[in-house]
This record gives structure tokens, C-alpha cells and sequence, in this order.
């Protein structure tokens, strides 16, 4: 069983616990995937003018709605998001069909099918195992099954949010895989972002950054005192907390300076956005 397999199972073993009660709303859309699955689209609308679209990808085995604080920021910005129930979902009816990494090939499908059915412009945003998503989407050369068609990038995708990808070490990530990322990125992670098993180093979900060529404006944000889940507030609602709600505040205020600078070209965004940069502080911005 690969690393990345290991961490999927520890993850499904508490995932499964009784969770609490959370406002689902209906999926709005629903697109077909290559291979003739039904993928179930859950969309929020832009409040106001639409600066843009954001193509969401969940972690492993959460839901679109376990994200609502992320997903109410960028639709007050602007930005209207659209996130495919993926079937490693232990919320997707079909779940138990899609083990192990079988998820890795559906996931593909799911987001070409949804970028499909946009046809248009769009972010490239995903946390944990939807942030290895985006990143494919934006340029990174992960392996992927044979029958898989390659290259992953899309060329529609003109930045990728990135938020606690895998790293080195998780199973089929190789050195390098993230080196022809081709688009402007933001990666995030906290100093307690710790991933399972022995040798686990937060700095590890650092390496789309650090293997990114120099001068296409990657920024990376690391978070003081935060984890996988910000306590909770996105991913998995069902931990004791405290919620690290100022820090994911933070997190969600910087994304939307970045889509609005690297994806809307808002020179205004731009400069508040490299203002705020710093190598010290609760909230470490740096950009290469």
C-alpha cells in the first residue's frame, strides 16, 4: 500500500464517525464523465459581478459543503464555485466501488468533465488530495494510470490554488513531478500540518513551491499553529476544534487577493497582495 493510500485509510477511519449536522444543499449540475459515470456538481453563484469561476476539488473523502467557509469568502469576492462530489466521498452513493487509488483515475474524469462543461477560464483550487488535482490541472506531471490520457494540464486553468497539497514521500509523488507546474499558484500550509506516520514534516506540502521554476509568481503561505483542517473548519467538521478561524480568515483574504492579482489581473490586488510578504510572523508569505 503506497503512503499516500495509508494516509487516504487513516483518514477513512475516523471519517466515518458520526458527523455533525451540516447544511447540504442539492447538487445543481450534473456532467458526465468520460468513462459514462454521472458526476454530481454542487455549485455556489458569485454574489454580485462574477470576477470568475473557481473549479473546487475536495479532499480525501470529504464533500464539497465540508469547505463552507472557504466557499463563502470567494463567492462575497466574486467568485462562483463549482466542486464535483468526488467518489472517494464516503458521501458519494457509489463509494464502496472506488477503493484504494481507483479514486485517482475518477477524479481526473470528474474535473475534465466539469472543465468541459465550462468551457471557459477558470481556478484551478483544491485542498489535500483536490489540491494535487489543481495542481495537475495547472501544469504538475503526476503519475497516472495507463489508461489515463496525458497531459493532465488544461490549458483553461490560468492559476491554481493549492491548499495543503501532498509531498515528497506521499506514495507516487516523484521528485520533479511538480517542477512543470505552468500556471501562477498559491500553496498554503500551517507548521502543525503534519502528515501521518514516522518522518512526517509539514514542510513537505512546501514542495510544489519549492520544485516551481522561479519568476511565475508562486506564492507560498505557511499558517503559525495550523493543521490539515484548520481545526476543523474545512474538511472534516466532525473534530473537536477549537476551530483555527482567524488563521483560515487569513488563508481565504490572501486567496482572493491572489485570484484577483494573478487571475483578474487587478493591479490594485497586486499591490496589496506583495505588501503583504514577509519571512517572519504568524502568517509567512513568500513568493519566488
Amino acid at each position: 500500500m503506497s503512503v499516500l493510500s495509508r494516509r487516504l485509510f487513516l483518514l477513512s477511519a475516523t471519517a466515518l464517525t458520526a458527523l455533525p449536522v451540516l447544511a447540504v444543499t442539492p447538487p445543481a449540475l450534473t456532467v458526465k464523465s468520460a468513462s459514462g459515470r454521472a458526476v454530481a456538481v454542487h455549485v455556489w453563484n458569485a454574489l454580485g459581478r462574477e470576477r470568475g469561476r473557481i473549479l473546487f476539488s475536495h479532499g480525501a473523502l470529504s464533500a464539497p459543503w465540508k469547505y463552507q467557509p472557504l466557499v463563502d469568502a470567494w463567492t462575497k469576492a466574486g467568485y462562483s464555485v463549482y466542486a464535483p462530489l468526488h467518489v472517494d466521498s464516503t458521501d458519494h452513493p457509489d463509494h464502496a466501488d472506488f477503493k484504494g487509488m481507483a479514486s485517482w483515475p475518477a477524479r481526473i474524469e470528474d474535473v475534465r468533465a466539469l472543465a468541459d462543461h465550462l468551457n471557459s477560464p477558470y481556478i484551478a483550487a483544491g485542498h489535500s488530495y483536490g489540491a494535487l488535482v489543481a495542481l495537475c490541472l495547472g501544469g504538475a506531471a503526476i503519475a497516472v494510470p495507463a489508461e489515463v490520457k496525458t497531459p493532465l494540464r488544461d490549458p483553461r486553468a490560468v492559476v491554481a490554488l493549492a491548499f495543503s497539497p501532498p509531498g515528497a514521500g506521499m506514495g507516487f509523488i516523484n521528485p520533479g513531478d511538480y517542477a512543470p507546474l505552468a500556471v501562477p499558484a498559491f500553496i498554503q500550509t500551517g507548521d502543525k500540518d503534519v502528515p501521518p506516520g514516522p518522518g512526517g514534516d509539514w514542510r513537505s506540502h512546501l514542495l510544489p513551491y519549492d520544485e516551481a521554476t522561479p519568476g511565475g509568481n508562486r506564492y507560498a503561505l505557511v499558517l503559525e499553529g495550523v493543521d490539515h483542517y484548520f481545526g476543523g473548519g474545512i474538511c472534516r467538521p466532525e473534530l473537536p476544534g477549537p476551530v483555527q478561524a482567524t488563521q483560515l480568515a487569513i488563508a481565504a483574504d490572501l486567496s482572493v487577493l491572489f485570484m484577483r492579482a494573478h487571475a483578474g489581473a487587478d493591479k490594485a490586488a497586486l499591490v496589496s497582495l506583495n505588501a503583504r510578504l514577509t519571512e517572519t510572523g504568524p502568517a509567512r508569505l513568500t513568493r519566488k
